[in-house]
C-alpha cells in the first residue's frame, strides 16, 4: 500500500557514524586518510587495472583470504623483479 511505509534506523549506527565522521575530520584523521590514499589505494588500482583483477574466483572467507594473499604475493614479486631489473640497468 502506498504511503504506509515505515523506515527503521539504528541509533547505535548513527552514533557510531557521527563519531567516525568526527575522527576523520580531526587532524589525526586527516593525516591517516592522506596516508591511506598514498600507500595501499594505488596497489589496489594497479591490481585492478594492470593485472585485470575484478573479482575473487573462490567463495568463503578462508578461500578469499588465500586468494588475496596470492594476489599480494604476485604483486610484490613482480615489483621486486622490476626493481632488480632496473637496478641492473637492463630494460
Amino acid at each position: 500500500m502506498k504511503g504506509n511505509r515505515e523506515i527503521a534506523g539504528s541509533l547505535n549506527y548513527w552514533r557510531q557514524k557521527k563519531q567516525m565522521r568526527e575522527r576523520l575530520r580531526s587532524e589525526d584523521g586527516y593525516v591517516l586518510s592522506v596516508r591511506r590514499m598514498i600507500e595501499p589505494e594505488s596497489v589496489f588500482g594497479q591490481m585492478k587495472n594492470n593485472r585485470g583483477f575484478r573479482r575473487f574466483l573462490l567463495h568463503g572467507l578462508p578461500k578469499v583470504s588465500l586468494e588475496a594473499g596470492w594476489l599480494c604475493l604476485a604483486h610484490n614479486l613482480l615489483k621486486k623483479a622490476a626493481m632488480r631489473k632496473n637496478a641492473n640497468g637492463t630494460t
